[in-house]
């Protein structure tokens, strides 16, 4: 496989975890008036933010998920319940405001910004509320059992996508986001992808997605082993495993990822499939896991695997497997909590009491 220059270039952008002030952000963490860590990973997180952002006293009171939309032709082998039709569904409801990651994320007070980068369907009547992103690059993958999913040039093309949405949002103001999807089949996607970069075996990393039979299972199964065998991909380098057996969501959300580590932006993984883009990401750019915060553990095999890969702790876990984005904006007003500790509570220094001391 050739070159892929125009990743070459982004990646090289990158901007360095900053180590002194997330440093600050510990220290002022052992002033304020608490036990030591008693926060847990909440502080963990905020330190991590204010090394992101480097700025000791971060503001996330702009926030946004991206929820990136593409079809996958493999649905065509049956690996899932439904048909591509639902994917233009539920992103028209998205758009009225009315899916499940759009009311949760308006609770969070969270905007939502819907993406077409595949879907199948036209999508020109859709709702107000949250206005689709047209930028489609196909019509859907193609079936990844008989030739690559997508070709190089649209790999590209998505992931540059993913990271220009970044950078809209960083000149926006946004100080937090989080990146959720919709497409029917991209459980598939994202098991593939998992069990190629973590070498793992199919049936480890495979789970029912939305509600498969084990006769259901079983198939998608044996797609995935028959995809993986036939490309090779337990030895491949991770752009051309996204190619192969990958999506355009999967693709945009690596753009997502390294964007946020282009401009310094928090990123909020969601479920599995974000979590499997977020592994292609790290695969690409290891440094882009400084800028990734894990909100929870999916009920799918895969996830805690990749999570684990990735040393993140995940925020919740209440055996969430939704997707969309959901899981990301729950741990919204988590982090709104957490920051507001952070920031305004009184120091020992100021209640004139000894500071606790690690033992």
């Amino acid at each position: 496989m050739r070159e892929f220059r125009e990743i070459a270039l982004l990646t090289a952008q990158a901007a360095p975890f900053n180590w002194e002030a997330a440093q600050a952000a510990e220290r002022r963490w052992s002033h304020v008036a608490h036990p030591l860590h008693s926060l847990g990973l909440l502080e963990d997180a905020i330190v991590k933010i204010v090394g992101m952002t480097g700025q000791v006293m971060p503001c996330l009171d702009r926030k946004a998920v991206l929820i990136l939309c593409a079809d996958n032709g493999i649905v065509e082998e049956g690996v899932t319940q439904t048909d591509s039709s639902v994917t233009a569904s539920v992103v028209r409801g998205f758009t009225r405001g009315e899916g499940c990651v759009t009311l949760m994320a308006d609770q969070a007070g969270a905007r939502c910004i819907p993406v077409d980068l595949g879907i199948q369907e036209d999508m020109e009547e859709c709702g107000a509320v949250h206005p689709l992103v047209h930028r489609k690059l196909a019509r859907g993958t193609a079936n990844f059992l008989y030739s690559p999913a997508m070709t190089e040039g649209q790999v590209v093309e998505a992931i540059c996508i993913g990271a220009e949405l970044v950078k809209k949002e960083k000149e926006r103001g946004t100080g937090l986001l989080a990146v959720g999807e919709m497409g029917i089949g991209n459980t598939t996607t994202a098991s593939a992808l998992a069990a190629a970069l973590l070498n793992r075996p199919v049936p480890e990393v495979t789970g029912k997605g939305a509600g498969l039979s084990e006769q259901g299972l079983e198939k998608k199964i044996r797609v995935i082993t028959q995809a993986i065998d036939k490309y090779d991909l337990y030895h491949a380098k991770p752009l051309r495993v996204l190619q192969c057996v990958g999506g355009l969501d999967l693709a945009g959300m690596v753009g997502v990822y390294l964007g946020g580590a282009v401009y310094r932006m928090p990123i909020l993984l969601d479920g599995v499939i974000s979590a499997a883009g977020a592994l292609a990401a790290a695969r690409i750019l290891p440094e882009s896991k400084d800028y990734m915060l894990a909100t929870h553990v999916s009920r799918e095999p895969a996830a805690r695997l990749i999570l684990d890969e990735l040393g993140l702790n995940p925020l919740i876990d209440c055996g969430m497997c939704l997707g969309e984005g959901t899981g990301a904006v729950a741990a919204m007003p988590l982090l709104d909590m957490a920051l507001r500790v952070y920031r305004d509570m009184a120091t020992f220094q100021e209640y004139a009491i000894e500071e606790y001391q690690p033992l």
